[in-house]
């Protein structure tokens, strides 16, 4: 049966992703039957209890378009308890607060009552007094080209975000190529512009002496030969990178819809911030104006509730907690998007599939979602926690405490790495899709970490240039059309910085339409498909990981 089925097959046999001696020769066929294949002579191995067996070793991977159940629940129930506490003590300080906070300076001591008693005859200035000479006249045009400058910048940062989507898919190889040397020049056009221009400069002569910027000259141009390195020690890669590039901006290119929902979700998270900072400034409030002796004179001093920090401490957590479920949403979001398109046949566009990702994001895998950003919050704390403590613990101590935290927490970072992704394909929980990820990329050779290293700066270097191209053709209008003088280069730094974070969120969703692509491309080859053979014309090239294949006991 096996030499009929070769005879029929011809030149177009698959291969078994298991076969270690043809790992660069995917399965780059059109599927024109039911995906059943002849399985290599592997010696049976012996009979175990079902019950001890692998849940996730015989699973069907694929894009679950069914209804899903719920998981990871107990995790969705904790979020919503922090977050409902947040929200209780918050009301609780807003009906509690003290409204003698800002007037303490009219307290004094009274020593019949023994206690702090309002000077009526006092009065002071309000609390936040803010300077004549902030709000000049002279500094309102500064404030007003400031205002246009940032308006006008996010206004064209949308056009500019989709014309580098088109140029990036149509153009990838030009556009990264011509935008190579300018990776180096234009860091070390404005390091010698800022020498020279200081140099000539009084005012700025004479905050910076000499010594200091040849410091900060040399710096730069350091910084900058590492780049080169960086560009040469991976100059083999880039082509491959840049066709992954390419068919992933297509991808997003297929579902720009994923531009306006991923805004959205953001607004809606500094929407949920807004009442918890009100929160914040209404706890400071809580507290008693008391008297506190020293030297034998009584002053009176404000003393907050015993409360009020551990609030504190529960609120910045929780908004912690928030924001990095939120950006695990996103991702999941443009997973579950970009999974249905790629699975969808004959190049048809799915319908609903951001509705339908979205409603298992915030739906069944909401729980999920909640403990994935619970493991990056707990990450970023350990990790923020163990730097703040670099000065208190001892040199080789702490050398060897950063190492184990660090090693621990990139650990986590890689586990997390494709988890999210493939929830928002299969609808699993985070243990069994962890699991599933880990061993579908082992299964088949695909490594975890070229994804990630090579696109990712391609894209930062791509957008730097974007921006820093911008704020010249600002700072240069400024100097033309206003009498800002220096003035001018602080507005054009401001639009820089604001186009940088715009063309950062690009890279934010473009980075994870890549990620969602090689699982894709993963789960075709698991399981000898191809949906989209334009994926697998780019990722066959990809580099395989030797260390991560599964050691088998072949028979003789």
């Amino acid at each position: 049966m096996g030499s009929t089925e070769e005879e029929t097959s011809g030149t177009t046999k698959p291969i078994s992703p298991y076969d270690a001696a043809s790992p660069t020769e995917p399965l780059l066929f059109k599927p024109t039957t039911s995906s059943t294949y002849p399985s290599p002579p592997i010696e049976e191995p012996p009979q175990t209890d079902p019950s001890e067996s692998d849940p996730t070793q015989f699973i069907q991977i694929t894009f679950n378009y069914g209804p899903r159940p719920f998981k990871d629940l107990p995790f969705l129930f904790l979020f919503l308890v922090s977050v409902l506490c947040t929200f209780a003590f918050g009301i609780f300080s807003i009906f509690h607060r003290n409204d003698n906070y800002s007037s303490v300076s009219t307290f004094t001591y009274d020593s019949n009552s023994a206690s702090c008693v309002q000077d009526t005859s006092f009065s002071s200035n309000p609390i936040w007094v803010f300077q004549s000479s902030f709000f000049s006249v002279s500094s309102s045009s500064l404030w007003t080209h400031v205002a246009w400058t940032l308006v006008i910048t996010l206004v064209l940062s949308v056009p500019i975000c989709f014309l580098l989507l088109l140029l990036l898919k149509h153009y990838t190889k030009q556009i990264v190529y011509a935008l190579l040397p300018f990776f180096v020049i234009v860091p070390v056009f404005f390091d010698v512009y800022w020498f020279v221009a200081c140099t000539l400069s009084s005012s700025c002569n004479d905050a910076f002496p000499l010594v200091y910027r040849i410091l900060v000259l040399v710096f730069v141009l350091l910084v900058v030969g590492v780049i080169v390195w960086v560009i040469v020690a991976n100059w083999h890669r880039i082509e491959l990178t840049v066709r992954i590039i390419a068919v992933s901006s297509d991808a997003l290119s297929r579902n720009l819809g994923l531009f306006l929902v991923i805004p959205l979700l953001t607004v809606g998270l500094v929407g949920y911030y807004a009442p918890i900072v009100v929160f914040l400034v209404f706890s400071r409030l809580n507290g008693k104006i008391v008297a506190k002796e020293s030297n034998g004179e009584y002053t009176c001093v404000w003393k907050q509730d015993s409360w009020v920090p551990a609030y504190f401490t529960l609120a910045v957590l929780t908004m912690l907690w928030s924001l990095t479920t939120m950006v695990e949403a996103q991702a999941f979001v443009i997973s579950g998007t970009i999974a249905e398109w790629y699975f969808s046949k004959d190049d048809e566009k799915p319908r609903r599939s951001i509705r339908r990702s979205l409603r298992n994001a915030f739906g069944p895998s909401s729980g999920t979602v909640c403990l994935s950003g619970l493991l990056i919050c707990v990450v970023r704390v350990v990790r923020a926690a163990v730097d703040s403590a670099r000065e208190d613990v001892p040199g080789i101590v702490n050398l060897v405490l950063r190492c184990c935290v660090d090693a621990l927490m990139s650990a986590i970072d890689f586990l997390n790495k494709f988890t999210i992704n493939f929830v928002a394909i299969t609808g699993e929980a985070y243990c069994t899709s962890a699991r599933m990820t880990y061993e579908l990329l082992r299964r088949n050779l695909l490594s975890a970490v070229f994804v990630e290293t090579i696109s990712t700066r391609l894209l930062v270097g791509v957008t730097f240039v974007f921006s820093a191209v911008y704020a010249i053709v600002v700072c240069a209008i400024l100097k033309g059309v206003s009498d800002l003088g220096d003035n001018a280069y602080i507005v054009a730094i401001l639009a820089w910085v604001l186009l940088l974070v715009v063309l950062g969120f690009f890279v934010h969703v473009l980075d994870n339409v890549i990620d969602t692509v090689y699982i894709c491309y993963g789960i075709d080859r698991d399981r000898g498909e191809v949906y989209k053979q334009e994926v697998h014309d780019v990722c066959v090239h990809l580099p395989i990981s030797r260390s991560s294949f599964p050691s088998r006991t072949l028979g003789v």
